[in-house]
């Protein structure tokens, strides 16, 4: 089994420092689907922190909704 990887992916630096990514995954139960991923984050020693985390679905149809946040 390969490793999931993202449709697309981008990301810059913001004038903080920290760093603003955009990923696009397909959907897990609909192929058809997209999940987009946003996520503010900084360097914290040795690791990294989320600052910040958005997760949109766009449905087949089109349709965005806001995803829960997840823990972690």
């Amino acid at each position: 089994m390969s490793a999931r990887r993202p449709k697309a992916r981008f990301s810059t630096v913001l004038p903080s420092g920290e760093y603003l990514s955009l990923s696009v995954w397909q959907g897990k139960s609909d192929p058809a689907a997209e999940v987009l991923s946003i996520q503010v984050r900084r360097r914290e020693g040795e690791g990294w922190t989320t600052v910040s985390r958005l997760a949109v679905y766009r449905s087949p149809e089109g349709s965005y909704s806001q995803l829960p946040d997840r823990a972690g």
